[in-house]
């Protein structure tokens, strides 16, 4: 039996059929195919469709899509009837000609069974679309050439009634605040961008192009696999403050920029995903703003930090030749507790710092085993971080001289909670020193209990009780949370 030559077949099939490469470049086109366009095949092939026949409409995109659902799927897909003008050549007076036509696009596999090409098999109906409707005949007696355009007729006025009801949500889409995007197949070809998604990556052209495609410049940044898991695996993914690295608009180098994004699949009615739904948010001025915020930050700390030196340099000099030794060492020594809570606050960029941090590290010079702490997370506004550092220092101070911190004394505990209702709660906190020496002289209203009332009563509108009894000192403050603000009840 004599093989058949499918190249000569092919190339005398009645009706037009051409070929076309992932690239959507002709690779082939038959005798039939070069009459319907009007073109040769040494101008066909090697050169793009979309190249050769240009459209940035509906039609064009309708096209282009059911050329990449084939490549994607694998599976054949039809596009019933379509209009589609195409450029009248040269040698014919140039200019466009309105063609109607209808086309399947069928999948060519090679050997590892991917879809290496697409053949398009089409049918020029232009002079069935445009003839006079008196000259059609009723339906059950049309000839098959009418009722089949009839059909594709139906079909059209089908797919343009649904983009019509679709079309207001696609607007909100198209011009959301939010970033959207639609990926088809398991290329990730975009079938949808909105104008917010456009903004983000610099106009570059998506529609119609797969992500490595359309995003050469993210190799490398995990995008490509995290798009693939979402595909493969079914499950969504999600980000924050998301870091992408892209080309400049201008080609220029490259620029960086921040978003919040998910993922999500999108799967038909049988459970298997066709494509991707993306949204986000662009964060990138965002991002920038705390970036410069937190130099400014660091910037102020570092100077506050001289300046404090500064001061504790100059209240050197300035005790040196007053022979109160005393005095000076008690300066600097605030200088150092401000210094120390002003270290706190830079580490949390100056939002809160925690009251048990603040009193661990004014205690962390005595014995751990003589101290006890209990109570609530508390988190302190820097204002009253600063407070609290200096009454914590003053009071540690005078245990050390005199009371449970002192060589051979006693023991410190120190305890905290909240109280009263959420919008009028009370801080409490009490200090007890417990075992102190029988010979503690009373309390006088010296410069270190001055200080705290004024810190406690003046800065943080509270109270404040020192009572000195025979087993120790017990100060006791209250102060509003809202002088405070945020209170966490979790133990510290």
């Amino acid at each position: 039996m004599t093989p058949i030559d499918f190249e000569r077949l092919f190339a005398v099939l009645p009706s037009p059929h051409m070929v076309l490469d992932s690239q959507l470049n002709f690779v082939a086109a038959n005798s039939a195919y070069e009459a319907a366009v009007g073109r040769t095949q040494e101008e066909l092939l090697g050169h793009n469709l979309f190249s050769l026949f240009p459209d940035e409409g509906d039609s064009g995109q309708r096209l282009r899509t059911s050329l990449r659902r084939v490549f994607d799927s694998g599976e054949s897909d039809t596009i019933a009837y379509l209009r589609y003008d195409i450029p009248r050549a040269e040698r014919d007076g140039g200019g466009l000609q309105t063609r109607y036509w209808s086309a399947v696009h069928i999948p060519l596999h090679d050997k590892a069974g991917k879809v290496a090409y697409v053949m398009q098999n089409t049918v020029d109906v232009t002079e069935l679309a445009q003839r006079p409707p008196t000259s059609l005949l009723p339906f059950r007696t049309l000839s098959g050439e009418t009722e089949l355009l009839q059909r594709a007729r139906e079909a059209e006025d089908a797919y343009r009634s649904s983009m019509s009801e679709s079309a207001d949500f696609k607007r909100l889409f198209q011009r959301a605040p939010a970033m959207v995007a639609i990926l088809d197949g398991p290329s990730h070809v975009f079938s949808f961008a909105n104008d917010a998604f456009q903004r983000f990556v610099g106009g570059r052209p998506l529609i119609g192009r797969d992500v490595r495609t359309a995003f050469p410049d993210i190799e490398g940044q995990g995008f490509y696999e995290m798009l693939r898991a979402v595909f493969v695996d079914a499950a969504a993914h999600n980000a924050e403050d998301q870091r992408i690295v892209l080309a400049s608009p201008d080609g220029e180098g490259m620029r960086e920029a921040y978003f919040d994004f998910a993922a999500h699949p999108i799967q038909d009615m049988h459970g298997a995903v066709t494509g991707i739904f993306v949204q986000g948010m662009d964060r990138t001025e965002h991002f920038q703003s705390l970036q410069r915020q937190r130099l400014l930050v660091d910037e102020l700390n570092h100077r506050v930090k001289n300046t404090l030196a500064t001061v504790q340099s100059i209240a050197r000099q300035s005790f040196r030749d007053t022979g109160t030794e005393g005095a000076r060492l008690a300066f600097e020594a605030r200088i150092m507790a401000l210094s120390k809570a002003h270290n706190v606050l830079s580490e949390r960029h100056w939002e809160t710092a925690k009251l048990s941090v603040l009193l661990e590290q004014e205690l962390a010079a005595f014995e751990p085993s003589r101290i006890e702490l209990s109570g609530p997370d508390v988190d302190l506004s820097p204002k009253a971080a600063i407070a609290f550092a200096m009454v914590f220092h003053e009071l540690a101070t005078n245990a050390a001289k005199f009371g449970a911190l002192s060589p051979a004394a006693g023991s410190l505990s120190i305890s905290w909670n909240r109280s009263g209702p959420e919008d009028h709660s009370m801080l409490a906190l009490q200090w007890t020193e417990t075992g102190t020496a029988s010979s503690v002289q009373p309390l006088r209203r010296g410069r270190g209990m001055r200080l705290l009332k004024r810190i406690v009563e003046g800065e943080l509108d509270g109270h404040l009780d020192l009572d000195l009894e025979p087993r120790g000192l017990i100060c006791r403050l209250q102060v509003a949370t809202q002088e405070v603000e945020n209170l966490e009840e979790s133990h510290a």
